[in-house]
């Protein structure tokens, strides 16, 4: 034990310098809420709890000061059992890891921000010829902490993140979403406004979650329309600007409509608390794509024909596919004329802005 908190130590090391170059990615509100939400890690809260706004205020405090002094700091490689690893070498670290029922991730996020956590593994299983590992209890994170990803081939659901963000996303869901919402929840016999009773079910809820996670990421491995390197090429070219956070929403449409993916999961098994929290959830960019999805869900309450639904998520596929080969297009035109700044402007142009992006 005494040598895991030694390595949980360096991870959040790592984690806390991340935060503290890339804290000024996030909107003053945005990064507030990352806070709060680091805050309850840290202390072991429930997700439904909320401390007096001055002691967590004082804790921000002190945490915005131990980011002054880290800031500058470089990124420290693991010493793990006398050898030491490179902080993204997840192949060789998972390697030593997994006997001990520990997992670690390291990538880069939005924005390219570097991303670790350390957690421990509650289950192993193969779905759909996919290496899926849950993973439980979270001994070290950073400020971006995502329910699902896939690394090293494998999928990644974070539970207790995914119900952290579940919790949140019911209490602060936007009018639009809300009835939904109340339809997802129907099927539990909830209701959003009694909390009570939302919080020994948030497990429950969770679980219905998971399987969307689960196949989203399941659709993103499987859609080849989109080449994956071509994908990370754009985002690393372009990172912190809407050409990125354009291109990662025409994959997360791919994958959500996509033949292997989200939507295709729930209308083939009728999952209807599952579609409710889809389109309950729908927000930013993703709205502005597939309004299509939200149309049809308003007639689908009607009579709960499964084909409208169907429809939608084939026209939304379409769509992203035409999405892709063009932003693709372009992309390689800008190089072939060994100009990118072209290729971001002709982007945003020809596609992001008609969008009303």
């Amino acid at each position: 034990m005494t040598n895991f908190q030694h390595i949980t130590a360096q991870v959040q090391h790592n984690c806390t310098i991340s935060d503290s170059r890339y804290a000024g990615l996030y909107s003053v509100c945005g990064l507030a809420l990352r806070l709060r939400d680091q805050y309850k890690w840290e202390k072991g809260l429930d997700p439904w709890v909320e401390k007096e706004p001055s002691e967590v205020l004082d804790w921000i405090g002190r945490t915005e000061e131990a980011w002054e002094v880290l800031s500058d700091r470089p990124f420290k490689n693991l010493l793990v059992f006398g050898n030491t690893y490179d902080l993204f070498d997840t192949h060789a670290l998972n390697r030593v890891f997994h006997r001990h029922g520990i997992y670690y991730g390291a990538g880069f996020g939005p924005r390219l921000k570097p991303t670790f956590f350390l957690s421990d593994i509650e289950n192993e299983t193969r779905i759909n010829g996919f290496s899926v590992i849950i993973l439980g209890q979270e001994r070290a994170r950073d400020l971006f902490a995502a329910p699902a990803l896939t690394q090293n081939g494998s999928i990644i659901i974070r539970k207790k993140t995914a119900q952290a963000i579940l919790w949140d996303q019911i209490a602060y869901v936007k009018k639009s979403g809300r009835q939904a919402l109340q339809y997802a929840l129907e099927h539990y016999g909830l209701d959003k406004n009694e909390q009570a009773a939302l919080q020994p079910n948030l497990p429950k809820l969770t679980q219905e979650m998971m399987g969307t996670y689960l196949y989203h990421e399941i659709g993103e491995l499987s859609e080849k329309v989109f080449d994956r390197e071509v994908w990370r090429e754009i985002i690393g070219t372009y990172p912190q600007s809407p050409v990125e956070l354009f291109a990662r929403a025409i994959k997360d449409l791919l994958a959500d409509t996509g033949e292997k993916g989200t939507l295709n999961y729930i209308v083939s098994n009728k999952k209807s608390a599952a579609l409710g929290f889809y389109i309950a959830f729908q927000d930013g960019v993703s709205t502005v794509l597939f309004p299509e999805v939200v149309s049809a869900f308003d007639a689908f309450l009607e009579e709960e024909n499964w084909d409208v639904i169907d429809e939608a998520t084939l026209a939304g596929y379409e769509k992203a596919c035409r999405l892709a080969v063009q932003i693709t297009e372009l992309f390689k035109r800008g190089k072939e004329k060994s100009d990118l700044e072209w290729a971001e402007k002709e982007i945003e142009n020809k596609l992001i802005k008609p969008l009303g992006l």
